[in-house]
């Protein structure tokens, strides 16, 4: 959670697209993995993650087509404002730990109760069913037609 905060304030004083995709990067990792760990069931992530990691290959493309020799260089204030705020996190999180620790000592039990299949049975069911495979159907076909239809010499992106 302070590596979050601290990306997040990183991120806000970055300049370059590179070095925002990387951080934005490593941010969906971290939630990916979060959310796969709260819901005992990592399909969810694994979805989260792709289609993350789709956009930011489109910006890193279009980005790299517009600004593709700008140079990347860090602020100087940028390390005593991640000092700062991470000083900052460190003494609210020990503020706050044996709170958060005894409550979630109480919920642990409730959690190991939980059936693992339940999240892909809600997202699977009857009526969920016949929609999703429509929707994987029409992907696989558009996917097939633009790859058809785009030629590697004459590609969008290429430069002469």
């Amino acid at each position: 959670m302070i590596i979050m905060w601290t990306l997040s304030i990183t991120f806000m004083s970055l300049k370059h697209p590179l070095a925002m995709g990387g951080i934005l990067l490593v941010q969906t990792i971290m939630t990916a993995s979060a959310s796969g760990m709260l819901f005992s069931n990592f399909w969810f992530s694994y979805i989260l993650f792709l289609i993350m990691v789709g956009g930011m290959l489109v910006m890193f493309i279009y980005m790299t087509s517009i600004a593709s020799n700008e140079k990347f260089s860090i602020p100087k204030t940028l390390f005593t404002t991640l000092l700062s705020a991470m000083f900052t996190m460190m003494m609210i999180t020990s503020y706050f730990m044996d709170k958060m620790m005894t409550t979630y000592m109480s919920k642990s039990s409730m959690h190991q109760k939980i059936d693992f299949l339940t999240p892909l049975t809600k997202f699977f069911n009857g009526s969920n069913l016949m929609i999703t495979i429509m929707i994987m159907s029409y992907m696989l076909l558009t996917l097939i037609a633009i790859v058809s239809i785009t030629d590697k010499k004459m590609g969008p992106l290429r430069q002469k």
